[in-house]
């Protein structure tokens, strides 16, 4: 068979099938027909520009527009429009094609006008030192019937954890709130300039008498974003530790007795409990700055016990925690540019 032959037959039935029809060599058919150089290959095309035969046609997507947009399914969802048409033994395209085509002509939106808010700052507060950030909180202990709740207001050093103030009230009030902060400052001797109070965005936390309030006193307002429990988190660690102690009880009897547990609980909390966010010591000890000596002190029983046991300490000498130099909220991020 001639050249020219098995080149036709080739192309009817492939290299594969018309070499083997003739008992010709694919090897040699290839080496016969190779192109020196090889052609260029040409640039791949996009998936999404490449045409898709099962795509419609530019009439027949502007058909679907133009009854989309007519006086009888202007008003209509494309769904209802659809199947109104299928009713009528009419069919354009899938639910999906109408939304689709709708979507590229910018068509499809949400209906209802919604508001939009500007995005909250993060607050972000750092205290080295006692009686430079507050936090402050309300929340609720069951009274004896049902519906029946008290409140407690509790002022918090950040920096100490000390409470500074607290209250039990019948109800939540600015009123109560701004005497609360006022009283508290004058114990506590803040300055002007000196402090920053945190809070939620309860009633009494954004009230105009409390932020009057602050303003009076040179007080910095702070508060957190909406939703956002974590921009509080020091109140609310504390709350946690007052509910979940063993003695507190599921309900009080009168606000009474509600006033006389925290009147026991806050002396404990400030002066006896060992917090492990300040290295084991107490927040009194802290805020009125006991704790370096009681450092000291607890640095010699250890030293005294390695002297007794070296050979119990097998890395290093015990060595008590180290006291925080700062607490925060949200602390910024401390990532520095590289210096030139």
């Amino acid at each position: 068979m001639t050249d020219r032959a098995l080149t036709e037959l080739v192309a009817h039935l492939g290299v594969r099938d018309g070499c083997a029809a003739v008992g010709a060599s694919q090897a040699g058919y290839y080496r016969r027909h190779r192109r020196s150089p090889a052609p260029e290959r040409p640039a791949p095309i996009p998936h999404h520009d490449r045409p898709q035969p099962r795509a419609l046609s530019l009439p027949e997507r502007q058909a679907i527009l133009d009854v989309l947009h007519s006086d009888r399914f202007v008003d209509v969802a494309p769904a209802e429009v659809w199947a109104t048409l299928l009713d009528e033994g009419i069919y354009l395209g899938s639910q999906s094609t109408f939304y689709r085509l709708l979507r590229r002509s910018g068509e499809v939106r949400e209906r209802r006008a919604h508001a939009t808010h500007p995005a909250k700052v993060k607050p972000e507060l750092v205290a080295g030192g006692p009686n430079e950030v507050w936090s402050w909180d309300i929340t609720k202990l069951r009274g004896p019937a049902k519906w029946t709740w008290y409140h407690l207001y509790v002022i918090l050093d950040i920096f100490s954890r000390y409470v500074v103030g607290w209250m039990v009230a019948s109800r939540e009030s600015a009123e109560l709130a701004d005497v609360l902060i006022r009283q508290t400052c004058a114990k506590q001797a803040i300055g002007r300039a000196q402090l920053t109070i945190h809070a939620d965005r309860g009633s009494s936390m954004t009230s105009k008498p409390v932020a009057f309030l602050l303003a009076d006193l040179g007080i910095t307002q702070s508060h957190s974003r909406p939703h956002v429990s974590n921009d509080n988190p020091f109140s609310e660690s504390q709350f946690k530790t007052l509910k979940y102690r063993p003695d507190f009880p599921g309900q009080f009897d009168s606000i009474e007795a509600a006033r006389l547990h925290c009147q026991a609980f806050f002396p404990w909390y400030n002066d006896e409990h060992r917090h492990t966010g300040l290295a084991l010591h107490t927040p009194a000890d802290v805020h009125y700055g006991t704790a370096a000596s009681t450092r000291d002190k607890r640095a010699g029983v250890l030293d005294a016990a390695y002297l007794a046991h070296p050979d119990r300490f097998v890395r290093k000498p015990p060595t008590p925690p180290k006291l925080p130099t700062t607490a925060a909220i949200n602390p910024p991020d401390q990532t520095e540019e590289p210096t030139q």
